[in-house]
């Protein structure tokens, strides 16, 4: 550990252990809204909301028509609408988040500035429930805003972990994170899954039962944060760039630096670009994985339900075996070793039979499994090939670059479907990006990226 570490930590073991107690929970935290609201509820709900606007009826039944919205002068289709939100929030954060990295690394409130953002992605959350009859445009507006304030949270959140535990411990710490995290969005998922397929039982109408599950999730989000809030303390910033003029100037001017001296880092490059593959064929295989069980293995929406809890309950196991393996076999092989996994899961995808439950549920655990260990150990492994003192802004580009290519994947996906008229060959297409991960993962020397991020800029290892 260098010089610049033990004085930015400066505190017991005992002390940071709390530390990392607090710090879990944001992951616990924000992770109802990735589960209950960005990832199964308000999707359909928008586009709901979105179809009533454009067929001009009040009304939730039966009816449907073919009828656009108009959107700035441009037809849009009402069931493509939500996408198009993700996908301008994906280019808002892509801008947004080196920004946030830039002043979060120049600031000595970081757990501040975390908390401001989850409170404000919260609060927009919050306001979904007023999302209601034709009022579509509220909820594009709602959804730009908490996905962009959570990206931005995540930002200062994973720079955290930089400042609250040594290199290692990170691969622990970071796993811990991840599991509550699934374990969380898990458990609040399915209490609003229950509310959702009892609404009338509970006196509920569906679109007030919808509305109450996202209210909850909002305020599980903004009251868990609390806890990281209250348990972190603000430590000063080192190893800034010496900027004339005020913060905002200065953080451009950190920002502009980094991007240039980023080349002084190759190991921490190759990282990054395996990462930005491997992950993207992570997330299609999740994206997908709801409408391959549906149109080409033929299950009811029970059925993927249980599915998706499944995966989310035996993700907080996985992140913790891995967590605990990489203490023995090194954060990378680990990472590597899940990809191989993912590469099997694919190719099993491709062969499983339509209609039989139990070896897609069998499926789903080996997903779980791998699922949060290889997001965990990746967090962790990246900290350690970061510059001190610029964990934010990394950990930006990392968020940002991760939103920005998040499509490869499923334009892969599309294409192959629509070519081959088949959900099987376009699952089974994705083994290309975990194939391309394990490729630059074995060009990644750590022990030459860790002395390289801890050296000045230009001082590489030769060799």
């Amino acid at each position: 550990m260098s010089l610049l570490e033990q004085r930015r930590l400066g505190m017991t073991p005992e002390r940071r252990r709390r530390e990392h107690r607090s710090w879990y929970f944001y992951d616990w935290a924000n992770s109802a809204y990735v589960t209950t609201v960005a990832t199964v509820l308000f999707a359909p709900y928008l586009t709901s909301v979105a179809e009533r606007a454009a067929c001009g009826y009040a009304g939730t039944t039966e009816r449907s028509c073919d009828a656009d919205l108009s959107v700035l002068g441009v037809s849009v289709s009402p069931g493509s609408l939500v996408f198009y939100a993700a996908t301008l929030a994906t280019v808002l954060s892509t801008l947004v988040l080196p920004v946030v990295g830039a002043v979060a690394d120049r600031s000595g409130a970081k757990k501040n500035m975390m908390a401001g953002f989850a409170w404000l992605g919260s609060l927009a959350t919050a306001a979904m429930f007023l999302v209601t009859g034709t009022n579509w445009q509220l909820g594009v507006v709602l959804i730009l805003v908490a996905n962009v304030c959570l990206g931005a949270s995540l930002v200062v959140y994973d720079a955290l972990l930089c400042e609250i535990s040594t290199p290692e411990e990170r691969d622990a710490v970071s796993s811990r994170g991840w599991a509550l995290g699934y374990l969380g969005g898990g458990l609040l998922l399915a209490a609003n899954l229950a509310v959702v397929s009892f609404d009338d039982a509970l006196g509920l109408s569906t679109t007030m039962a919808v509305r109450l599950c996202l209210l909850s999730a909002a305020l599980w989000w903004a009251a868990f944060t609390l806890i990281p809030f209250l348990g972190i303390r603000n430590r000063e910033p080192i190893g800034v760039f010496e900027e004339r003029g005020g913060l905002v100037r200065q953080s451009f001017g950190q920002l502009r630096a980094t991007l240039r001296d980023m080349r002084h880092y190759p190991m921490t490059l190759t990282f990054l670009l395996a990462y930005l593959f491997y992950n993207d064929g992570i997330q299609t295989v999740i994206a997908s994985a709801s409408v391959y069980g549906d149109r080409e293995l033929g299950f009811e929406t029970p059925v993927l339900i249980a599915t998706i809890l499944l995966v989310q309950f035996v993700a907080f196991g996985g992140a913790l075996l891995f967590g605990r393996l990489a203490g023995s076999f090194g954060s990378r092989s680990m990472i590597m070793g899940g990809l191989v996994i993912w590469m099997a899961v694919v190719t099993t995808g491709y062969f499983l039979p339509a209609g039989q439950v139990v070896p897609f549920l069998l499926l789903a655990v080996a997903i779980g499994i791998v699922l949060g260990g290889t997001q965990a150990l990746s967090r962790s492994l990246f900290s350690r090939l970061i510059p001190i003192g610029r964990e934010a802004e990394y950990f930006s580009l990392y968020q940002a670059c991760e939103r920005g290519t998040s499509w490869l994947g499923t334009l892969l996906f599309g294409l192959v479907q629509q070519w081959s008229g088949s959900y099987r060959p376009a699952i089974l297409a994705l083994i290309v990006f975990f194939l391309l991960g394990i490729v630059l993962l074995a060009r990644v020397d750590t022990a030459r990226g860790v002395r390289d991020a801890a050296g000045p800029p230009g001082q590489e290892e030769a060799g």
